[in-house]
């Protein structure tokens, strides 16, 4: 027992020497600071575990949607071609989506159902793609399939959107998840989740056996640019052009970027101060000095402009503009800015390739937002057209019958491989959803379906 006070006493008086002590505090900060490394890098790890599972459910959560409305589609495509085509996507967007949803920490029951529908909805629209290859018509037994698919993918879709709020309110973590296994999810949802999935593995195991830019925006890319036309001009010339097209007497100052690139157009482009806390930025293309783009953030105030006005003044700025005979197709209102596509109309039949995109404060009217690459790229004062091979009543008997046709017209539409066609163009319902059917006016086959999204923020496609 005396030995070991001797020993303590012994220690104290080295803690007295103020190279003891020192060499003490040193270590102890050494282990403090291993800690903190050990502790950040584990915290780094969840945070990107954790972001990578988040990563995969809003993929999961995009593919399952895009596969609802394939399955929509195909349930009114009357063409062998088209309707294989959009099978070939159905395959491919449930098999990624299967991908997605196995990267996720969980396997409760309800899921794996999930993976099941999916896994047969990928199999079943790969076979019948094979079937419409070989130039089969699809059977009444196999549209009542893909009916009965459609309805189980908009369960799905509703199902993980519920599943999105919990993830949003913190009552689901992955990382919890991950700890406690897959079943956890049975307790750490909000029990609106788990009785939606639920019914949804239910319904599901009693089968056996899918920003808004508008409808064709995806295909404004036009490598000879055929809009853009006029002889090159230099950078003071196209200040002038952003001043004229803002509106000179707004600008209180205006500077310069530079030459940039705007998707495919070479700009010089330019910010401008409009009153206290409000900028323009603009471009404007070195050939021809048009403007490609024009765009203002600002807080708005309540909304007093009613979409159908707002789509008004939207005309009536291009028709100021120079851009004559605009019709407004698609609109999208986020956070009271009014977002409207413009395409061309020639002789009454609309371009969807010469689109131009404006926005328009709802609180009082002003013009934010302009973008014209579309139309640039595509827009020709007289497009030399063929004379439709089809009348309209030929053309509607190649609608599938459950189509109710409420409008048609002619359009043309641009195509993936960046060439034109002139088609019918058909407005319906089937059921509780919108299409629009496009037939091709010198072959009479189906050329495109797109689905009429109606939200309370406006129409959108898909």
């Amino acid at each position: 027992m005396g030995k070991i006070k001797n020993k303590i006493y012994d220690f104290k008086d080295r803690l007295r020497d103020r190279k003891m002590l020192t060499l003490v505090v040193t270590l102890v900060v050494i282990i403090l600071v291993l800690a903190a490394v050990i502790f950040k890098k584990q915290l780094d790890y969840r945070n990107l575990a954790e972001n990578g599972y988040n990563n995969a459910f809003y993929q999961l959560v995009e593919y399952v949607n895009q596969t609802q409305v394939l399955l929509a589609k195909s349930t009114i495509s009357n063409s062998s071609k088209h309707g294989a085509e959009t099978l070939t996507n159905i395959w491919r967007d449930a098999t990624l989506a299967q991908s997605y949803l196995a990267r996720l920490p969980i396997g409760s029951q309800e899921l794996e159902n999930t993976q099941k529908f999916l896994n047969q909805t990928a199999d079943y629209s790969y076979s019948l793609a094979n079937k419409a290859i070989g130039g089969s018509e699809l059977s009444q037994e196999d549209l009542d399939n893909l009916t009965n698919l459609y309805n189980y993918s908009k369960d799905l879709k509703d199902t993980l959107n519920q599943l999105e709020v919990d993830l949003y309110s913190g009552n689901i973590k992955w990382g919890e998840l991950e700890k406690k296994g897959g079943d956890a999810l049975s307790t750490e949802a909000s029990n609106l989740s788990q009785s939606s999935f639920g019914s949804l593995e239910e319904g599901l195991h009693q089968y056996a056996g899918l920003i808004y830019d508008g409808a064709f925006s995806e295909h404004m890319t036009n490598p000879e640019r055929v809009g853009l036309t006029g002889d090159e001009i230099d950078e003071n010339a196209a200040l002038n052009i952003a001043r004229d097209f803002i509106g000179n007497d707004k600008i209180e100052d205006i500077t310069s970027n530079g030459q940039s690139q705007n998707g495919n157009i070479e700009c010089y482009s330019f910010n401008a101060k409009v009153g206290d806390d409000e900028e323009f930025y603009i471009s404007v293309s070195i050939k021809g000095g048009h403007v490609v783009s024009m765009n203002s953030n600002r807080n708005m105030a309540n909304e007093s402009i009613s979409p159908e006005d707002a789509v008004k003044k939207g005309k009536d700025f291009l028709e100021q503009k120079g851009f004559k005979n605009m019709k407004e197709t698609y609109y999208l209102n986020t956070g009271g800015i009014l977002t409207v596509n413009y395409a061309y109309e020639q002789d009454g039949i609309t371009m969807y390739p010469d689109l131009i995109k404006v926005k328009i404060a709802l609180d009082n009217g002003e013009i934010l937002g302009f973008e014209s690459t579309g139309y640039l790229n595509s827009h020709r004062d007289k497009r030399d057209l063929k004379e439709p091979q089809i009348t309209t009543e030929q053309a509607k008997e190649k609608l599938n019958t459950k189509l109710a046709v409420n409008s048609s017209g002619l359009a043309v539409i641009p195509t993936e491989w960046n060439s034109e066609v002139l088609c019918y163009e058909f407005k319906g319902k089937t059921g509780e959803n919108d299409f629009i059917v496009y037939i091709n006016a010198e072959t009479g086959e189906e050329q495109d379906i797109l689905m009429i999204i109606n939200t309370p923020d406006g129409t959108l496609t898909e």
